[in-house]
């Protein structure tokens, strides 16, 4: 480990102690006992030196009421292990503590308190938490992949298949016996699914259920229409058997056909309109974001602004009326704000604007 990355994992424990000093004392509020989760959840590393405070303070315990583990015999036997000087990581943890024991004692520790892991929920990987699905079986968690704003995630998943979200995205996923269901709530995932005979894979997204046949695919919720859009292999494609049980689809109502999509076909659904139409599109084009990419060819500036808003910091505004429709083409970066904004100006009679809170498209009258 070099000096930097030291300086980093000292950081990180000087952290972790506040925050077990926090908690111990029981003065976490509900916002910060959110704050405290969500620190949990930014990496693996995060969780152990909390573990290891844990450790430390719970033998600290020991110590006061066992004269044979004694502050002094505990330091003893962790400098006996290492010659190498101790280092201050949790110089606030609890009054009494100063220094730090050996790596391999802190280690030991560690593995002692693991099993607290368990049981706090704390194994689960960057943007994941556990939460109880409101249709499984009482007893049976799900996993909830969120993103925020601008941000992607991309995680491989317990039967191997791997899920990809863009930015502002949501799902929850619940692995059972005789199927894997994913219920997306909020904008795009992209699903590489390992193919088990015995065991389907289903995601109901808005007025859409796909069913994959051993395949990858995107699926995206746009305002009132699920567009599901197939990169390899088969899906099969229905409505949602949620709008049955919202009661905005009778059993009686309800097709029974439901459409089978092979790669580069698209098909959106939306509520009430059913059977929905696939059509033939570019899935290389569509699943673009998984690159940070914006593909665009002969669209409307309207539309190219609403799907850089999705990930931009300030929103992109068009108050000329005759601007929204004016044609662009071009393949342009998710991250790159700047290099948009300057093929912007690069147009005829076009101003953009830019304020501490949006940017303004407008027609140059100069």
């Amino acid at each position: 480990m070099n000096l930097n990355e030291e300086q980093i994992r000292a950081a990180i424990a000087e952290q972790a102690g506040e925050w077990f000093v926090a908690n111990d004392e029981e003065r976490l509020d509900a916002r910060d006992s959110a704050a405290l989760a969500g620190w949990l959840k930014t990496s693996p590393v995060h969780v152990e030196e909390f573990l290891g405070v844990s450790a430390i303070a719970r033998d600290l315990r020991e110590a006061r009421t066992d004269p044979a583990y004694s502050l002094e015999a505990i330091l003893a036997r962790a400098r006996a292990e290492d010659d190498s000087p101790v280092r201050t990581l949790w110089p606030r943890v609890i009054g009494s503590i100063r220094s730090r024991p050996s790596r391999g004692w802190l280690t030991a520790t560690v593995a002692m308190a693991a099993c607290g892991v368990l049981s706090i929920g704390l194994l689960l990987s960057w943007n994941v938490r556990p939460i109880q699905h409101p249709s499984a079986p009482e007893g049976i968690a799900a996993l909830r992949f969120e993103t925020r704003h601008g941000e992607q995630l991309s995680h491989r998943l317990a039967d191997n298949s791997v899920l990809h979200l863009n930015t502002d995205s949501a799902v929850t996923i619940r692995y059972g016996k005789n199927e894997r269901l994913v219920l997306l709530t909020a904008g795009q995932a992209d699903f590489e699914v390992a193919h088990e005979p015995d065991r389907a894979f289903r995601v109901i997204a808005g007025s859409a259920e796909v069913v994959d046949l051993g395949t990858k695919f995107d699926v995206r919720l746009e305002h009132d229409s699920t567009v599901v859009t197939v990169v390899e292999g088969r899906v099969v494609v229905g409505p949602s058997p949620m709008l049955e049980k919202l009661g905005t689809n009778s059993s009686q109502n309800r097709p029974s056909r439901s459409v089978s999509l092979g790669a580069d076909q698209q098909i959106r659904v939306t509520e009430g309109e059913w059977p929905a139409t696939p059509v033939a599109v570019d899935a290389q084009r569509t699943t673009a974001w998984l690159r940070r990419e914006i593909v665009f060819d002969h669209e409307p500036l309207e539309r190219v602004a609403a799907e850089f808003n999705r990930y931009a910091p300030k929103p992109i505004e068009i108050p000329t009326p005759a601007l929204r429709n004016l044609q662009i083409s071009g393949v342009f970066a998710t991250d790159d704000i700047e290099a948009f904004i300057a093929f912007l100006r690069s147009l005829k009679n076009v101003r953009v604007e830019v304020t501490p809170t949006r940017i303004r498209v407008s027609r140059d009258e100069a």
